[in-house]
């Protein structure tokens, strides 16, 4: 289920979504957390976006295993891969909870600023094991082969 999409891996495809979708919606998540008013007005959409991030990094693992079982399992990425739909979750939780909280009052308890800070903390984590995971997919990816070619090495096309 998780293997291919129109004969194509589905890992790259999905995975171009949580690396961007799931920072982005941290970055919503540190800023509803700054401002309530903004969490009134904006907090449904970094909430919805922390759902499709969570379904969407739930998805880029389980399309890892798959792709990794046909070509090879790169260790540092699937470690830091399989980590990450946690911190999705953790990322919703807080957001949700937050919101939730939010909604029924105007201002901010002693509990509530907690809750704020603890969504900045879960949204830096989630926004680090995102590059983190990126990173590492792309380096053993794109490393062998860069370090085996040069630039100039194939002509353009028409040439």
């Amino acid at each position: 289920m998780f293997d291919t999409i129109t004969g194509l891996p589905l890992h790259p495809l999905v995975v171009h979504a949580v690396v961007v979708l799931l920072p982005l919606t941290a970055v919503g998540a540190v800023l509803v957390a700054i401002k309530p008013e903004w969490n009134h007005r904006y907090g449904w959409l970094v909430l919805l976006g922390a759902f499709v991030s969570m379904g969407a990094s739930f998805v880029a693992k389980e399309s890892g295993e798959q792709l990794a079982s046909r070509v090879g399992f790169p260790e540092t990425h699937v470690s830091i891969g399989s980590r990450l739909p946690f911190v999705a979750v953790a990322l919703l939780v807080v957001v949700a909870v937050l919101w939730a909280r939010d909604r029924r009052s105007e201002t901010r308890d002693g509990v509530g600023r907690l809750l704020a800070v603890l969504t900045v903390v879960v949204a830096v984590a989630a926004i680090t094991a995102a590059v983190l995971a990126g990173h590492s997919g792309a380096t053993a990816v794109w490393k062998p082969i860069v370090e085996n070619t040069t630039p100039g090495q194939v002509a353009p096309p028409g040439e």
